[in-house]
């Protein structure tokens, strides 16, 4: 008899199997089930623990996803040798499943619960990370937690005009979309994506697709439920009291929110609704009726309550928002460049109360960033990194490393810029954008774009079009629904949806959503994408007033790159051995060099003459050495019978003493000295490569060759 109870679900989807298995591995787990896909494989955990902890009044949940370099048959990198704090891709994946799993959770449940998706193996065909979501899935539904799924999720690619359900890794390259949909049953959670300025038709047919094709994962999980799934957890009942407390609540706050929320100015308001809850709890406090422990677990859940119906409401009632404008008016925009005069590109761009800070460094080939990927290493000539230090919200915070939330939302601004960045071989610098956000008040990732598109223009960066961002919320009641455009702090927190869309004036380069209700429909997705394109183009109009495309040229900042192709047979000479060339190239004249192995070289350099040095000596080195051109060269060794001139970089030619003068001449010594510059005509090169050179052909002042009739 086996020691294991195991049970194996298999479905074919997107022509590949897909294998869900659980009961032989990590059984101490609250849920573990190992998904193949073809034959990538990733472990999926579970742990809920069995009660909250003490004295928290937010879910404690936690998506860890982690690649192991052994599942594509490789040893980490660097001197440590093994997996260490996780990547970017890592970060993001492990966002793209909370994203969706996090709003499923049954209201009020507080048990910490912790989710590990494992890749231990990759096919190369297949990406771990739909994997790791649909198992997450699956570990969930069967653990016993109080989660009201199951998902699925897949990703979405759009070739030759056809949507294609979870391209092979490969075919992506050919994809002029990349978009993650997830999402239950009844509609879509979660869209991540980043596409070739693609209409709003083709991205919400993409986000249908993937939601239709993951049905039948859905499926399968529910099947694999029903056989395995422990007995769902007994969820703690609110304490008696806790609906009392909620309306008295209501009772002795709402008048003073309701007046809070009327304030325009956001540090006002927040100011004021202090003022307002604080006089609620102090009058419900003396009043003695309530458990004072009771109490503390449950204001905070009832004044959002309060305050979640009066904005969401309010708004639905009288169409005006808490700053006062309509639902699709954006607030006032104000975008300039060049504020940082010494970076090579800069811009200021303020939405409302958000505001950000871009700037744009041009680097050559050495500062691109090396990327160890499961799938090997590559390198990024692109990279934009995004920053959110506390005082932009008005708080004395912690600062630290940076957190899952910034390489989210850097990420973001990333997608919505990259299809519109220049080729490598069109612009050959690495370029770096970073946005420091100065004030915060909705959709600071969109302000991002905002800005560094501006500061990349700035730069001189050739754009294929500018980018803007544009953040969407939804209210949606019994009574009504408001799609707003450009939402508030507070309207993300009490609104039903984040919908971010960035773009051109010609397409969606960017989408991410994020929806907290189930019951969205494609109507309501399309009206927001129709609202959010509008307000896009508003933007793009309040940023062309600062610049309008790039500039001509690069900041004079910024170092000049010029391009040229060598043979590739002539790298080893302009490298030297053991990089010696190369090295005193850079040394001597001030320039970066970079060689690639096609033997594409770049020069780069501030300074115009350190640049020019560098190019004519690599040209030098190269060059193939003519008979009957004319060379300046100098004087290396003297020898008996003649001086060895060094006339076209690392190239010695042999000026015989018979060829010094024209006239006979004793002693090679009477004429030259070493490191003496000549001016030499090459008149042969032997069957064994030897040089021969002549001095008594040029004139040495003016090096213009003696003709016989100068001569006379």
């Amino acid at each position: 008899m086996s020691m294991f109870k195991e049970f194996r679900k298999e479905i074919e989807w997107g022509g590949r199997p897909l294998v869900f298995e659980t009961g032989k591995i990590a059984r101490q787990a609250s849920g573990a089930v190992m998904v193949s896909y073809g034959e990538t494989k990733v472990l999926c955990t579970v742990v809920a623990m069995d009660s909250e902890r003490p004295g928290i009044d937010f879910f404690p949940l936690s998506v860890h996803y982690q690649e192991k370099t052994y599942s594509a048959g490789r040893i980490p990198g660097g001197f440590f040798k093994r997996e260490a704090r996780p990547s970017e891709h890592e970060t993001l994946t492990s966002r793209l499943i909370d994203r969706p799993i996090r709003p499923l959770f049954a209201k009020g449940f507080k048990n910490e619960v912790q989710v590990i998706c494992t890749v231990v193996q990759h096919d190369m065909e297949n990406a771990p990370d739909m994997v790791a979501m649909i198992g997450s899935s699956a570990a969930l539904c069967i653990s016993g937690a109080p989660f009201m799924g199951p998902i699925g999720g897949a990703r979405v690619g759009y070739i030759d005009g056809e949507y294609v359900m979870n391209p092979p890794m490969d075919e992506m390259e050919n994809s002029v979309l990349d978009l993650v949909v997830a999402g239950t049953k009844e509609g879509v959670l979660m869209v991540e994506s980043e596409a070739s300025e693609l209409s709003e038709e083709i991205m919400l047919g993409a986000v249908d697709f993937g939601h239709e094709g993951f049905q039948p994962v859905i499926d399968a999980i529910i099947e694999l439920a029903e056989h395995c799934a422990k007995e769902p957890m007994e969820l703690a009942c609110a304490p008696e009291g806790t609906d009392e407390i909620k309306a008295k609540v209501a009772e002795l706050a709402e008048a003073g929110l309701r007046d809070a929320y009327k304030i325009s100015d956001k540090l006002d308001r927040q100011a004021a609704v202090a003022v307002a809850k604080d006089a609620a709890k102090t009058a419900i406090t003396e009043s003695g009726e309530f458990d004072a422990e009771l109490l503390a677990a449950t204001l905070g859940d009832a004044f959002k309550a309060v305050e979640k119906k009066i904005v969401r409401l309010s708004i639905l009632d009288t169409g005006v928002r808490i700053d006062g404008r309509d639902t699709k008016t954006v607030r006032p925009i104000v975008s300039e460049v060049g504020i940082l005069p010494r970076a090579h590109g800069s811009a200021l761009f303020t939405r409302g109360e958000t505001q950000s800070i871009g700037v744009a460094t041009l680097g050559t080939g050495s500062d691109e960033q090396i990327i160890d990927a499961l799938e090997g290493s590559y390198r990024n000539h692109f990279m934009l990194h995004y920053n959110f230090p506390p005082y932009s919200v008005g708080e004395a915070g912690r600062m630290g490393a940076t957190g899952r939330r910034e390489v989210g939302h850097g990420k973001l601004a990333w997608r919505a810029i990259h299809p519109v960045m220049p080729t490598k071989e069109d612009f050959p610098y690495t370029i770096r954008a970073v946005s420091e956000i100065t004030e915060s008040n909705g959709s600071s990732s969109m302000a991002s774009v905002c800005s560094c598109a501006l500061a990349l223009m700035d730069a001189g960066v050739p754009l294929k079009r500018p980018v803007a961002g544009i953040a969407m919320g939804l209210i949606k009641e019994d009574q009504g629904v408001a799609v707003l455009s450009d939402i508030l702090g507070d309207e993300d927190h009490l609104g039903d949806m984040d919908f971010k869309v960035a773009g051109t004036s010609e397409g969606i380069t960017s989408l991410q959503m994020d929806i907290k209700i189930t019951s969205i429909t494609k109507d309501i997705m399309e009206t927001a994408l129709d609202q959010a394109k509008d307000g896009r183009l508003h933007i793009l109009d309040e940023m062309a007033k600062a610049i309008g495309g790039a500039r001509e040229t690069v900041s004079s900042n910024a170092p000049q790159i010029e391009t040229f192709q060598i043979k590739k047979d002539k790298i080893r000479d302009v490298i030297g051995a053991g990089g010696k060339v190369i090295r005193e190239i850079c040394e001597t004249t001030g320039a970066k060099v970079d060689l690639d192995d096609d033997g594409t070289v770049k020069v780069a350099a501030v300074d115009g003459d350190a640049m020019e040095k560098a190019i004519n000596w690599i040209k030098g080195i190269v060059a193939e050495p003519e008979v009957g051109v004319i060379y300046t060269g100098k004087v290396v060794k003297i020898m008996d019978f003649g001086a060895f001139v060094n006339f076209m970089g690392p190239r010695d030619g042999l000026v015989h003493i018979s060829e010094l003068a024209n006239y006979r001449v004793d002693k090679v010594t009477d004429i030259l000295k070493e490191g003496q510059d000549v001016k030499v005509k090459l008149i042969g090169i032997d069957d064994r490569g030897k040089v021969k050179l002549s001095m008594k052909v040029v004139d040495q002042d003016t090096g213009e060759e003696i003709t016989p009739e100068k001569k006379d």
